[in-house]
């Protein structure tokens, strides 16, 4: 074997390999990363809807404020007359008043027309029901609570302010400015009101 011969087979080439890449198709890299991206935002979205329900049922009312506002029913068979009994409806003091017949004419004998926030004895009362005053028993000057069967009027008296209230829950005297509010009640019964 001669020189040249055996330098032409060992020359310093390299050989060529053929290198074995496996590539996905651009249709499939796109549906894998779709995939991802919407399994990434359903876990997001439940997450934030987890995180949210509490925050939500933290800003509804407690028990107790729902059963404040809720109808009160009152038993009027144990009120004697000429009793006032205070009882609480949505927080606030309701008076009811058991009138006796004097009681129900001094309210009607007086000339209403003259007086600071005019009314008729048979607007405060339901009719057929003269002897059940109800009121919301809070001071229309400035929000006090009056003193029952208190000042010169045989009704309320604000001790506060001085404002006095007739047996029909209206101002006479002083700086209130309207008769003690009436709340919504109903007559269930001849012995039974549903206040609210």
């Amino acid at each position: 074997m001669s020189r040249g011969s055996s330098r032409g087979r060992m020359t310093n080439q390299p050989e060529e390999r053929t290198n074995d890449v496996t590539t996905v198709s651009s249709a499939e890299q796109h549906s894998r990363r779709d995939f991802l991206y919407i399994a990434t935002g359903a876990v997001a979205a439940v997450g934030g809807a987890a995180a949210l329900v509490p925050l939500i049922s933290q800003m509804n009312p407690d028990a107790s404020t729902i059963a404040a506002g809720a109808p009160v029913e009152i038993d009027l068979a144990p009120i004697a007359e000429h009793q006032i009994v205070k009882v609480f409806w949505r927080s606030k003091p309701i008076y009811i008043y058991h009138r006796n017949a004097k009681d129900i004419k001094l309210a009607q004998d007086v000339n209403w027309q003259e007086l600071p926030d005019p009314a008729p004895d048979s607007e405060r009362v339901q009719k057929g029901h003269d002897q059940w005053l109800v009121v919301i028993g809070i001071c229309t000057h400035l929000g006090c609570i009056p003193l029952a069967h208190q000042g010169e009027y045989d009704g309320w008296f604000c001790p506060c302010h001085g404002s006095q209230y007739d047996s029909a829950g209206r101002i006479r005297k002083g700086p209130a400015p309207k008769n003690l509010y009436l709340p919504p009640y109903a007559f269930l019964s001849d012995t039974k009101i549903r206040i609210g």
